[in-house]
């Protein structure tokens, strides 16, 4: 029996041809944010200059004038718009105000900080929650399934903010198991191992905060999707021949439940970013959340423009990561029809 060639494995061209694909698709959708935010910041009243000038209480309308002058804030709002569109063009963010730096060196020294913990706590939420929620769903209405069900709706009901408030007392004032904030010590061990652990341990409370603030949604997706999958056709007929009672939990039921599991990871790396600013506000983490509130507070409007790109440069490429998970998990879904499409 000779096999179709749409039964054949994905191909490497076929591969890189839907990477490609995905890759010029994403581009309209970083033009259109690109037009949003220069709107957006040129809608908003004052500028970075009237900050520094509040900031340090001196200076008079000659020296705004000069800062205006040599940062291009007087210039009209076409001449703004053209430098802005050239300067994306080849990756220059411009200039921060607050910092006296490049924005792209600001925000590339502040990211792998925001990227750290928020891969760690998605991984530790969506871990969590796969293995609550089907505990829960293979305990349908009982005991169980109602303790982890009311948890998870409790954390998910308490403030972040809140939430991490609580452990700071608890975990860094009461019992001092653990720093308050920041991202390392001092005076640490400064070799490789040292250095790696101690970073850990100052993860742990932002890290685990932000992983309960979402644990419920995971909890619910795959407890009602293995629900489901439990009492689907396939299920029947696996059971019908007599396959094992854990083999048909994993392999027909578990399994299945992961896709809407990754469907919610990919839509919430957007929301993580946005909520990282108030857990790295409340643990001194230096990352690109407590970079926006300083970016807000400090009317600097470029740096605030590269971090929303950033943001949505971060937001497009957990999307890419999240449809190649896709295709390992669901045989269904190969690259070669993604390609074909």
């Amino acid at each position: 029996m000779s096999v179709r060639p749409e039964a054949a494995p994905p191909s490497r061209p076929a591969w890189w041809r839907w990477l490609g694909r995905r890759v010029l698709q994403a581009v309209p959708v970083l033009i259109i944010v690109a037009l949003g935010v220069f709107a957006l910041l040129e809608l908003a009243e004052g500028d970075a200059v009237d900050a520094y000038l509040a900031g340090i209480g001196a200076g008079d309308a000659t020296f705004a004038a000069e800062l205006r002058e040599r940062y291009g804030l007087d210039d009209t709002l076409g001449a703004r718009f053209v430098t802005y569109a050239t300067r994306l063009a080849v990756l220059d963010l411009g200039h921060s105000v607050a910092f006296s730096r490049d924005v792209l060196s600001v925000i590339t020294e502040r990211l792998p900080n925001t990227l750290l913990m928020m891969v760690s706590a998605i991984l530790l939420s969506s871990s969590l929650g796969v293995i609550l929620g089907g505990v829960a769903a293979m305990r349908r209405g009982g005991l169980v399934d109602g303790a982890i069900s009311v948890t998870a709706l409790v954390l998910n009901a308490m403030p972040g903010f809140w939430l991490g408030l609580l452990g700071i007392i608890l975990f860094a004032v009461k019992l001092r198991w653990l720093p308050i904030g920041g991202m390392s010590t001092l005076d640490g061990d400064f070799s490789a191992t040292g250095r790696i652990l101690d970073v850990a341990r100052h993860l742990v409370l932002p890290v685990t905060t932000l992983a309960l603030t979402y644990l419920a949604l995971y909890v619910r997706l795959m407890r009602g999707a293995m629900i489901d999958a439990a009492s689907s056709g396939w299920v029947t007929a696996a059971r019908a021949r007599g396959v094992p009672a854990r083999r048909v939990t994993l392999r027909h039921i578990a399994y299945p439940a992961l896709l809407p599991v990754v469907t919610m990871i990919g839509l919430q790396s957007g929301t993580l970013l946005g909520g990282s600013v108030v857990i790295e506000t409340v643990f001194s983490i230096p990352g690109l959340g407590s970079l926006a509130f300083e970016a807000v507070t400090q009317r600097d409007l470029p740096l605030l423009a590269g971090i929303l790109l950033a943001g949505t440069a971060l937001v497009v490429v957990m999307n890419i990561v999240v449809d190649l998970v896709y295709g390992l998990l669901d045989p269904r879904v190969s690259l070669d029809a993604k390609a074909r499409a």
